[in-house]
This record gives C-alpha cells, sequence and structure tokens, in this order.
C-alpha cells in the first residue's frame, strides 16, 4: 500500500533515483553498523587491557614487595644481636633504596612504622620522619593508614589512591602493596602508577580512528563510483524506455480516433512486445465493444421515447389518485370533527340530566351504570377531540396543583370503579405543582384510570400514588391486572390492545406517551405477575417553567 502509493504519479527516471538513493543509504547505514562495532569491541578490549595491565602490575609490586622482604628477614636473621638493631636498619634501609626503583623515579619502596611515620622514601625524601597516619589524598581516602592496615594481613594487600607522580609532578592514581615485617614493626611497600595503561589504550584509539577514517572515505569513494555508474545507466536506461513509451503514446492517441494497431515488429524490448500484443487484442475489443454500444444506444433511444411516453402517463394517473387521496382525506377529517362536535352535545346532554335525577331521586344502581358508562364515553371523546386538534391547538400551560388535579380526576372515576366492582386507593401528598397544560395533564391521569379500570382483576384494589422524591415529583398507578402484559415494548404503539374484548381504540397510552416526551416526563413501565405499576417522573424543571415565564 504505501509502495503503490509511493509511485503514484511518479516517473520512471525518477523511481530509479530513489533506489540509487536508497541503495546509498542502505550502504550507508552498513558502514556506520560495521564501525560502531569496530568501536565497541576496541571498548571491550579496552577494559580487558586494563583490567590484564593492573593484574600484571599488582604481581609484579607483590613480587617486588616480598622480595625485599626476603633480603630483610635474611639480613635479620644473619645480624641480630651482633649489630645493634637501630645501625642494622639504617643499613637495610640503605641497600633497598639504592637496589630497588626504575630510572623514572618509580617502582621505588617505601618504608613506615606500624604508627604511620615515615621511615623511607627515596623519591620524597621530605616524608622521612614525618607521620603521615591521618594523611588523605584527593579523594578522602587515608593512605597510609590503609596500607598499615591491608598489611597486617597474612599476604599483605592492596590500597588504590592518588599520589604524586615523579615524572609528571602531578598526582595520577596509584596501586601500591604492603606487608608488614613484624620484628621491626616496619609496614614495607611498593606500588605502581595506573596512568601508563591510558597512554596505551588511547594510542589504540588513534590507530583505530585513523583506520576508520580510511575505510569511510574508501567506501564514501566507492558509492560515488557506484552512483555515478548507476546514474549513466539509468540515464540510457530510461532514453530506451522512454522511447518505447512515446511510441505507445502515439499509437493509443490515434487509437481514440481510428481502428488502428501497434506495429509488433517495431518494438525493441522483449517485455514491451508482449505488452504491445495484449495491448493490440485490447483495442479490438474495445473497437468490437464500441460498434456494439452504437447499435444498443440506437435501440435504446427508441425504448427510452416509449418508456417517457408510459412515464408521463403513469404521472398523470398518480396525481389524479393524489388528489382524489388529499380530497378523501380531508373529508375524512371533516367528518371526523363533524362527528366529534356532533357527539358533545348529546353527551353534555346526558351528564346534565344524570345529575339533575340525582339530585332529585337519589342513588340509583341503574342510574350509576349509566353514568359509568357515559364517562367512558367522554373520556374517549376527549382522546378523539385531543388527536384531532394537537397539531392545530397550542396548549398553554400554567401552574397546576397536581394533588388537587389528582383527586378530582379520581372522584371523576370513582362511579366507574364501583360500578366495575373495584376500590380506588389513594396515596397523595398535598402540595405538588408543575408548570402544565390542564387538558393535557388530563389525558395522562384520564387514560391510566380509564386503563386501571378495564383490565383490573374484579373486586381488586386500584392504588393511586403522588409523593415528592429528589428531583420532582413521582406518579404512580398500581393495578392488579387479569393477566400480566404479553408485549411490554409495544403497549404504548398507537391501536395495540393487550385484549382485543376489551373496548377502546388503543389510542389512550399512545396519547400519553406523546405527551410525555413532549413535556419531558419520564416513563417507566413494570409489568410484573401481580402487580402492573405505571411511573411517571415530573422533574423539577417542570415546576420551575412557570415561573422562569
Amino acid at each position: 500500500m504505501i509502495f503503490a502509493r509511493f509511485l503514484r504519479q511518479r516517473s520512471i527516471t525518477s523511481v530509479y533515483m530513489w533506489g540509487a538513493l536508497a541503495l546509498m543509504l542502505l550502504v550507508g547505514l552498513f558502514t556506520a553498523i560495521a564501525v560502531y562495532e569496530e568501536y565497541r569491541e576496541f571498548d571491550i578490549e579496552s577494559q580487558k587491557l586494563r583490567k590484564q595491565y593492573i593484574d600484571e602490575q599488582k604481581a609484579q609490586i607483590r613480587f617486588d614487595t616480598n622480595r625485599v622482604l626476603r633480603f630483610i628477614e635474611n639480613e635479620y636473621n644473619r645480624h641480630h644481636g651482633e649489630i645493634d638493631d637501630t645501625l642494622l636498619q639504617s643499613q637495610a634501609k640503605n641497600a633497598i633504596e639504592q637496589l630497588y626503583g626504575r630510572q623514572d623515579g618509580t617502582g621505588y619502596i617505601f618504608i613506615y612504622d606500624t604508627n604511620g611515620t615515615c621511615l623511607s622514601d627515596p623519591v620524597q625524601r621530605g616524608n622521612v620522619g614525618k607521620n603521615l597516619y591521618n594523611f588523605k589524598d584527593s579523594n578522602g581516602v587515608q593512605v597510609i593508614r590503609k596500607l598499615i592496615e591491608v598489611s597486617y594481613r597474612p599476604d599483605g594487600g592492596y590500597v588504590a589512591y592518588n599520589w604524586l607522580k615523579p615524572t609528571t609532578g602531578q598526582r595520577s592514581p596509584k596501586i601500591s602493596y604492603a606487608r608488614l615485617f613484624a620484628p621491626w614493626h616496619w609496614m614495607v611497600g611498593t606500588g605502581v602508577y595506573l596512568d601508563e595503561v591510558e597512554k596505551v589504550i588511547q594510542q589504540r584509539k588513534e590507530a583505530l580512528r585513523e583506520k576508520s577514517i580510511n575505510s569511510i572515505t574508501k567506501i564514501v569513494l566507492l558509492m560515488l563510483m557506484l552512483f555515478i555508474v548507476g546514474l549513466l545507466g539509468v540515464r540510457l536506461l530510461n532514453n530506451i524506455v522512454r522511447r518505447e513509451i512515446r511510441s505507445f503514446n502515439r499509437h493509443f492517441e490515434q487509437a481514440t480516433r481510428h481502428h488502428i494497431q501497434i506495429d509488433e515488429r517495431q518494438v525493441r524490448l522483449e517485455e514491451f512486445k508482449t505488452m504491445a500484443h495484449y495491448v493490440n487484442e485490447m483495442l479490438s475489443g474495445i473497437h468490437r465493444r464500441k460498434a456494439r454500444l452504437k447499435e444498443l444506444n440506437a435501440s435504446l433511444e427508441e425504448k427510452v421515447l416509449e418508456q417517457t411516453d408510459d412515464l408521463r402517463e403513469s404521472n398523470r394517473q398518480l396525481r389524479e389518485e393524489k388528489a382524489f387521496s388529499e380530497t378523501l382525506l380531508k373529508a375524512q377529517d371533516s367528518f371526523i370533527r363533524q362527528a366529534i362536535h356532533e357527539i358533545n352535545t348529546p353527551l353534555a346532554v346526558i351528564m346534565t340530566h344524570i345529575d339533575i335525577f340525582k339530585m332529585k331521586h337519589g342513588e340509583n344502581r341503574y342510574l350509576a351504570k349509566i353514568e359509568a358508562a357515559t364517562k367512558m364515553i367522554a373520556n374517549i371523546y376527549d382522546d378523539l377531540s385531543y388527536v384531532v386538534k394537537r397539531k392545530r391547538v397550542h396548549y398553554e400551560k400554567s401552574q397546576i396543583d397536581l394533588s388537587s388535579f389528582l383527586l378530582e380526576r379520581i372522584r371523576f372515576f370513582q362511579e366507574i370503579a364501583l360500578g366495575n366492582g373495584l376500590l380506588i386507593a389513594r396515596e397523595i401528598e398535598p402540595g405538588l405543582t408543575a408548570c402544565f397544560s390542564d387538558i393535557e395533564l388530563q389525558r395522562i391521569v384520564d387514560n391510566n384510570l380509564s386503563n386501571a379500570i378495564k383490565y383490573a382483576k374484579a373486586d381488586s384494589e386500584i392504588r393511586i400514588v403522588l409523593r415528592r422524591e429528589e428531583g420532582g415529583a413521582l406518579l404512580e398507578f398500581h393495578t392488579r391486572s387479569r393477566q400480566p402484559i404479553s408485549d411490554p415494548q409495544r403497549i404504548f404503539d398507537a391501536f395495540h390492545r393487550e385484549d382485543k374484548e376489551v373496548e377502546g381504540f388503543g389510542l389512550g397510552l399512545q396519547i400519553v406517551r406523546e405527551i410525555c416526551e413532549k413535556n419531558g416526563v419520564e416513563i417507566e413501565l413494570d409489568a410484573g405477575s401481580a402487580w402492573t405499576v405505571f411511573r411517571y417522573r415530573f422533574g423539577e424543571e417542570l415546576a420551575d417553567a412557570c415561573a422562569a415565564a
């Protein structure tokens, strides 16, 4: 994918050039890796060389110290008791200072007593007689104290520190070996300066650097020569390829106007000959299809004209059918509105005369049945009226006392519930309000009460709960249903009825959901086996909306 994107809109020359550049970078990378490996191996070798040099020097100074100790021990055994110890010690120190040491002033033997007083130092004679027990070097090492401590070991010991080098007059790293000559309480030792190994390593580094520079110079020259040769080859190859491609381009340009083919005998490169063969086949096929397309186009034009006439006729019929459907829908809407209007007058007359009859003659069992049925019709009428008007009428909101409104609607449905052998129980917290349309709120309450009465189990209780909760008010309708809701997902769909034998249009809960979504009321359905509960949550914003307005 990346390679294909790279080749897009690039010439053959640029591809060759990028390839040569990539080759140069690859060779350069390998060269850098080789140089890096050479330096890394040299670092490892330098560490080995440093350790080997130090081990050899440590062995040498230990050998020199032990040889001096054997000399002192031999002199002590031969002359102890014959010559005064002070004289014997002086002769031994003089002999050691004359016999040991190198021409550059290093490799000398130093002697201290166990208290830290310098007894012999042929290089720094000013230290003789001084107590250097607490002397510290530049790194804080107490040199003489450490040498005395390791000299008490059976095989002696080594101490590393900085000390003045005679040949340079500078302090240099040094390692010394010391052992104790117990009869005279002498600490005898010698040391070696370690900066010599750094000189050897530095010389090796310089040699390697010169070798690396020579190698890199040769590689760069070789790469430059290869690049020039490659560039000339690319140019030559590019000219040949371009000539063949120009020939192809001329034939393609002419093929757009005339049926001609590429002469394969004029193609020089074997690969392009194969390509020319397939190109000729392709051009022949294209011209055959072109001729076929001309025939099809002529036939297609006739068919398009026929289809166009048919479509015009179909569109004319569709317009007529659409106009008829719109007229029919308007007539149907007008009929429903007129029917609702005509139902309203006799319904109001029936409700009024029922109230007058009750005032004159009191309660009557048969009249109660008529009143309950009339109220159910009134509820259906209100639903139909809302459905017809909801898209044309704007329902104004006002601050409504939810508690009082709910009690009023319960009283309206009380007779209907009693007529069906049901009891409405209520738990209503007073003083709860909401900013709502009274018509829309009535549709929510009435449809829930109406459905509860329709689907409640005989001789059961319908419980209405209104209480304050965090974030607003909660309204609940609890019903012991004759059977559990089979499809809770569709219960709020239009024209859906759980029980087909129960009267109604199946619009009530669809109206409830539409009003709740419009006003931001949350709906929750708990369809259990024992109780069916519809919950409606009125948020705090519903109570504050009218005040803000």
